[in-house]
Parts: C-alpha cells; structure tokens; sequence
C-alpha cells in the first residue's frame, strides 16, 4: 500500500480549515522571527527544535491573548451569571494544535512553517502533555472547558497547578515503573501567573466564640498564587480562564519559630507549605485518607472561594456601588459544580464566609450555599468514596468541622421529623459515620449542601438513585439528575482525524463540529459506495500510520490486515483487562491447536496506567493491577515470538497512555473494548472517542455503553454479557467461579496455562495471585461473562471478514455519536442545573473595534 500523507501534506488539502489567506501567513511568519529572535539567548545562535516550538507557541498565544482580555471586558460589562467548575484534575494534554485549530489558525501556521523550512507535526511533538489527572474525571473536566468556551459561557475551571503530573510510565522487564512528569521543566509558555492575585489560605490554629462569632485564630498560612491560562472556544473569539493555584510559603513563613537564630532551617521549612501543589495523588475511584490530600482538597477550594467572592463583589451590575454588599443576589451571579467530592470542602468553606465574616444569619447563608454548589459523582464503588477523619479534620480544619457538626444536627432534626424513630435511616444518612475511627462522608455533605446532584451516564444516575443516594432520593427525588458525559469534537475529530473529519465535511458541510448531531446525516449515504470506501480508506491509512509509529517503539511488524483491537484505560479489576487476557490466550491457544486454519488476523493492544500508587502500596487491587501489566507483558513475549502464530496475533502493551498518545490510537482503532462488569463503570468516554472516530465497539451493557447502543443501534456494537439485572441476582445467590472453570474446557486451559507457569517459565507460581482472585474472590465476576465474550468476538470476526457491511456499521456509528459532544453535556448542565442559556454571540476580534 501507498505511504499515506502526513497529516502536514494532509491539511493542504482539506476543505474543513478553510484556505489560509497569503496576510496571515506573512504575519504569522514575521510573529515567528520576532519571537525566535527574543527566544534565543545572545551567546546561542543555533536555534534548537525548542526554541522553534516556542516561537510558533508565542506566536499563536499573541492571537489567543487579545480575545482572551475582550472575553474579560465583555463578561465585565456584561455581568452574566459565572459558572466555576472545580476539580481537582484538569488532564489537558498539549495546547498548541488545538489552539490553532480554534482560533482557525491551523492552516495559515502549517503554511508559514512549511515556508520557514520546518514541519508543523515535529513541532507539535515537542510540547509536553500537561497530566494533571489521573484518567477520565480529569479529560472530562478539560473537554467540558472547551465546551464552556465554545458554547460562550462566562465559565472558568480551578484547580490546582502540580509541579509533578500523573507520573510517566514506563514497563521493564514486563513490570510498570513511575518516573517523575517534570512536565514544567522547559517552562510552559500558555500560562501567565498572576501574583496580584495571590491569596492566604489557613489550616490549623484553633477556634474562639466571641460575642461577634466565630474567630479561626493561630493558624499557619500559605500563600496561593494563581496561574491563568486561557482556554479558547471554537470559532467565537470567546476565550475563557483556566486558574491553577500555586502553593506559595509566606516571607516570615517560620522564621518567628527561630528567632533563636536557625534561620537556614526556616527557610528549608518553606518546602512544608509548599508541598501542598508539588505532586497529583495517582489514585483513581480509590480514597486514601492522607493529611496532604486533604490540604490540598482545602487548598484550592479556600483560594477559588476568595476570588469568586471578590469577582462577585467588584462586578459591574447595572447600580453605582463600587461593592457588592449583599449576597442575595449571589446564587444568580455564581454556580459552582463539584467535580466529584474532592472540591466538597467548597460547602463548609462557603458557609464560614457567609457566616462568619460575611455575618450572614446561618439560615440565609445556607440557602445561599445551597442554591450555589452542584455535585457531580462519578463512581459507585465504596473504596472510591471519601470519608475523611475527624480526627485529621479537628487538626487541619477545626472550624470546618464545628459547621459540618452544625450541618449535620439540622439535616439529622429534619430526617428525624419525617421518619420519628427510624434510627437506621438516620444512622445511614448522617455526614458523620460512627465508629473507630469517625469518619466524615464527604459524599453525603455532597448531597445535602447542593440544589442538583447528579450522575454522569444514564444507567450510572438511575444506580445512583436507587443504591448509594437512596435515602436521599426518596425525600428529595426532584434534586438527582442524569448529564451523560461527552466529548469534544474538536480534539477528538478535527485535531486527531482530519481526514475522516474531511471525509463527512464533504458530504454533510462542516456544521457537525458544534452540533454534533448533524453527523445523523450520514445514514443517507449508508449505501453510498463511494463513501464506504472513502470511510473504510481512511481507517487504513490511520491505521498504516499508527502502525510505522508502533513499529519504531516496540520494533514489532505489524499485521495491517488485522483487526486493531485495542482497550486503553486505567488498569483496575473492574475495567476487567483480565478478561480481554483470557480472550487473548484462548485465540493463541486455536492457533496452536489448529495451525492450518484460517483466522481473522488481530493485532491487540492495551494500554493504561496502575493508578493505585499508595504510599503504603496498600490499596485493595494495586498489587492486581500490577500484576496485570506484568501477565499483559507476560503473554505478549510468548505470542509474538512464536513462529507457529507468526503475524496472526500480535500483543501489545502500550507504555505511558496519555492524552497525545490517544490521539493516535483512537483514528486508528478497528474494535474498542469496553467490558467492565454492568453496573461498575459510571459512564467512560474512552467509549465515545473511538464510535466517533469510527471503531466497533465490544462491550457489557454498562455506562454510557447502554445509550451508545441506543443511538446507533444494538446490533451495531457486539453488545455481550450479564446486564445490571443479572449481576445484582448473582450477587443474591453467589458466584461461584469454580462452576465456569469445571464446564468451560477453554477457560479451564487457560486458567491451567496461567497456573502452570507457561508464560512466565523462570518463574512458574509468577501469577498465582491472579489465578487464586479469579478463582476464589473476583469481585467482578469474569468467569461469568468468559463464555459470551468469546462467542462476541467470534462475530466480531466474522463481519470483519465482510469489509463493506463492517464498514456499514462504521457509519451507523459515527451517524449515531452526536449525542456524545461535551457540548451537549455542557448545554445540558448550563440550562438545568447551572440556569444559563448557551449563548452564540461571536465576540468581535481584538483588530474590529467594540460596539
């Protein structure tokens, strides 16, 4: 086959960007020298590769940075209610393309650096992902913020700037090792810190009750400093703020502790308060109750509160005051979403303001908080919820803990006037849990402190009613509300396929970029041969591309005739790569037995990080999820180097998944895996990445699987398995795994291999841990759906061996994932919980004048 275009030689030709006029170029590639010229210090005129992705990044952040201050001027004058949405994770990855691709800049860029004797994509590269999460609580929150912005909503994300990222991984000798992301290393030319802006946060110290109230005296302070980088929507010339803090010890930060004279020590000590914001904490639906976490959970909370208040006092709002004094206005000028219950401490914090400084009466301030704060859960697992100590709390946070104790008496006099005597319920739906140690359920402050409280796929939010929320719901059913999770199609489309985006650009016009339910019309071309193959085309070219990059880093031939099979998610027993494993052995095992039949070639890959990195290594299943890299790693030496299998079954572990690597495994995807046990997986959005960019999908009817499904028709996806129904019964009569072992001879030959020691030869009882979690406690039942997945994948083979109706199905579901933009999300949420209308106002460009 041809050597498929670089997606450089690719962008000439696509209608989709627009033609680069010859102005714009010309400025861009003056813009360019100006800033190479500043970029490169006196004694060094070599220019390196980095300071030529500086330069462009300069370049293309002077476009960024004139709409950016309009946007500000305009929401100033404007006045428009605020949406603040925090977490504790933005997984952002790289700006500069997606930038470009926004401002509608991509085409006169490539343009002027192919003029300038460079390559656009090798520039590209360079830029280092910013990893500030951990997997999808954290690109859901950087694909909402493209969303906000998009949609020209006055929003803006905080949370906190980590000096070290999700960690890189690397796998040696088949094992995950953590490497240190030193993400900030080269500097990061998209942000600009903000020092006046910088903010006292308290911890410790204790509380006093005056006369005039509560006064939280002696605390220790450090400082927040605030690092704004602009977040720009599509095509609308609104830029939005993303605010990071900055752990920042005070000047005389300890140095009154030594007046004796140890005045080095003090100065060491700084790293104390500075710690708060040096590392992200790589846990995922896993709860670990360290003090750190918990500082800085209270961290970016106290300082986003301080700046939101003083944004909402200092606003121009149509009356003289230069202040707003009074704060019955502020839940119709400020919503702020939850994301999960990391940012919960909001609640409390909020409620001290009022009360305490603001000297609201505690009933007032309530309602207020109330009527501000939204909670987003994103997971039904127990070990995944936060329960703080009280203990830990009555240190760090002595007069939080004194209003969550307030909170709670009123919320528990009012359960017990509805229910008088039940003191079950009230024990089950107390913020504070008794027992050794007590413990605080930060989920339930949650669900009591905010007006909408809701779950992130369709299934997810009806479990959340009926299981972790019950109570909850049943006297307040009309707070719970479901926001299926989405994706930006701008990142996951136009920036990381632009030849299918081209493709359906061609047949449908470019509107699907921002309403993504445009790509509907798709269905009428279903029969089209042209467009079946242009579909089918470029799946291959992405593919024949993908693979010359896995050629080069894992120096494996790869067979482009195969299925691309690929799951890439966090390593977790309930996301179940143990079951895509056992799929693995029992083909290898055919080939084997049968060598001379024909086979549906694939190539497998998995890929994902063991994000259950305690400190202790403690965590129930981070030993599993690090044994199952290695039994990964473990079958892929014995299957690739077989000669008997030789190109029809490949294995392959992707090291350090990340969102620049996604980027290149979602185009080019044949079959995505989506298997998690139902009723475990709140929503993903992995899922939704590869239906868009045209890959089949296997999976349990779980998350947003269920409504993928719908959309596109259950008999477009290999849909297999136990549904919610069916677990919740085997959980009432028991699984017995022993069972499926005994009656499956194929599972009991795989589970004998495995055992034996057949892939890990030096080492024979390598993965008897494994082996004895499947056998005797697998919480997440994979023997049970063994049986279904095998016979799933057999029909997965088999259509692929009729290229045309496979692709058929291809266009089925792509036709069938508007409903999973980040726009609709966002729409959803800004009319139903956050009471804003998305808005499609173009904000005039900073060379028109102002109206």
């Amino acid at each position: 086959m041809a050597t498929p275009l670089t997606d450089s030689e690719r962008r000439k030709q696509i209608s989709v960007r627009g033609i680069a006029g010859l102005g714009d170029v010309a400025e861009i590639k003056k813009s360019f020298n100006r800033h190479l010229h500043f970029t490169l210090v006196k004694d060094r005129n070599v220019a390196t590769p980095r300071d030529y992705y500086f330069a462009l990044a300069h370049t293309v952040r002077d476009h960024l940075v004139g709409r950016w201050i309009r946007t500000q001027q305009y929401y100033y004058e404007k006045d428009p209610k605020r949406i603040h949405y925090l977490s504790l994770e933005f997984y952002m990855g790289r700006t500069l393309q997606n930038t470009m691709i926004n401002l509608g800049l991509q085409n006169a860029c490539d343009e002027a650096i192919y003029q300038l004797g460079l390559d656009l994509e090798e520039l590209e590269d360079i830029e280092e992902d910013a990893g500030l999460g951990n997997g999808g609580l954290g690109r859901l929150a950087a694909c909402f913020l493209d969303s906000m912005a998009s949609l020209g909503l006055a929003a803006y994300g905080y949370g906190i700037r980590y000096e070290f990222g999700i960690f890189n991984q690397k796998i040696s000798s088949g094992w995950q090792v953590e490497e240190a992301d030193d993400w900030l290393r080269y500097g990061n030319p998209w942000e600009k810190a903000r020092p006046e802006f910088m903010l006292p946060v308290h911890f410790y110290g204790r509380v006093e009750h005056t006369a005039q109230g509560a006064k939280w005296l002696d605390t220790q302070i450090v400082l927040a400093m605030p690092y704004d980088t602009p977040v720009p929507g599509y095509k609308n010339n609104t830029v939005n703020t993303m605010r990071l803090w900055s752990a920042k010890a005070p000047n005389d930060f300890n140095l009154q502790e030594f007046n004796v004279g140890d005045y080095i020590q003090a100065v060491l000590d700084r790293n104390l308060a500075e710690n708060i914001s040096r590392v992200l904490y790589p846990n995922d639906n896993f709860f670990e109750g360290k003090e750190l976490r918990l500082k800085q959970e209270y961290f970016v909370v106290a300082a986003t509160l301080q700046d939101i208040i003083r944004r909402f006092k200092s606003s121009k709002f149509g009356c003289r005051d230069p202040v707003r004094t009074s704060f019955e206005t502020f839940p119709d000028k400020v919503a702020i979403q939850l994301n999960d219950t990391h940012p919960a401490l909001a609640i409390p914090e909020l409620m001290r303001i009022l009360v305490d400084v603001e000297k609201l009466i505690w009933e007032k301030a309530w309602d207020v908080t109330v009527q501000t704060c939204a909670y987003t859960n994103h997971t039904v697992l127990p070990e995944a919820l936060e329960r703080w100590s009280v203990h830990m709390f009555e240190k760090l946070l002595p007069r939080h803990l004194e209003i969550i104790y307030e909170i709670n008496r009123r919320h528990l006099d009012r359960i017990s006037a509805m229910y008088p005597g039940d003191w079950d319920r009230l024990k089950r739906m107390s913020l504070i849990e008794e027992g050794d140690p007590k413990r605080i359920n930060m989920a339930h402050l949650c669900v009591v402190g905010s007006h909408a409280v809701n779950g992130v796929a369709r299934i997810h939010s009806e479990i959340v009613k009926t299981t972790v929320f019950k109570d909850f719901y049943d006297i307040e059913p009309e707070k719970f509300q479901n926001k299926t999770n989405g994706i930006t199609p701008r990142r996951w489309l136009l920036l990381c396929n632009p030849g299918l985006a081209d493709v359906i650009a061609e047949k449908i016009g470019e509107e699907f970029l921002t309403d993504l339910y445009q790509l509907k019309k798709l269905l009428n071309f279903i029969d089209d041969d042209t467009f079946i193959r242009d579909v089918a085309k470029v799946k291959q070219e992405n593919k024949l591309k993908f693979s010359v990059y896995l050629e080069g880093e894992y120096k494996v031939k790869i067979n482009l005739d195969s299925i691309f099979d690929i799951q890439v998610k966090r390593i977790h027993e309930y996301k179940r790569q143990l079951l895509n494993c056992l799929h693995i052995i029992t083909f290898y095992n055919c080939i084997k037995k049968d060598p001379n039949k024909q086979y549906v070639p694939r190539t497998v890959m998995i890929g994902g990080r063991n994000v259950l990195l305690v400190l202790l290594k403690a965590a129930p299943g981070y030993h599993m999820a690090k044994m199952i890299i290695k039994l990964i790693t473990s079958v892929a030496d014995i299957v690739n180097n077989d000669p008997v299998v030789g190109d029809r079954l490949k294995v392959i572990y992707l090291e350090n998944y990340r969102v620049s690597l996604a980027e290149k495994v979602v185009p080019a995807a044949d079959l995505s895996e989506q298997i998690s046990t139902a009723g475990t997986e709140a929503s993903g959005t992995g899922n939704m990445k590869f239906m868009l960019n045209g890959a089949l999908t296997i999976g349990t009817m779980d998350g947003a699987n269920v409504e993928m499904a719908e959309e596109a028709g259950e008999e477009n996806l290999f849909i297999f398995g136990m549904r919610v129904k069916d677990v919740e019964a085997m959980d009432k009569t028991g699984y017995n795994a022993r069972e499926y072992y005994d009656r499956i001879p194929e599972l009991k030959q795989v589970m004998d291999q495995i055992s034996s020691g057949y892939f890990s030869p030096k080492q024979p009882d390598l993965f008897k841990d494994i082996v004895n979690m499947l056998m005797n406690h697998d919480r997440f039942k994979v023997f049970a759906d063994y049986e279904a997945y095998i016979s799933s994948q057999e029909k997965v083979n088999d259509l692929y061996k009729n290229p045309r109706e496979w692709t058929k199905k291809v266009i089925k579901n792509i036709a069938g994932s508007g409903k999973f933009s980040s726009d609709r999300t966002i729409a959803e949420y800004a009319r139903e919980i956050w009471g804003v209308e998305p808005s499609d106002v173009k904000i005039p460009p900073p060379n028109e004048p102002r109206e």
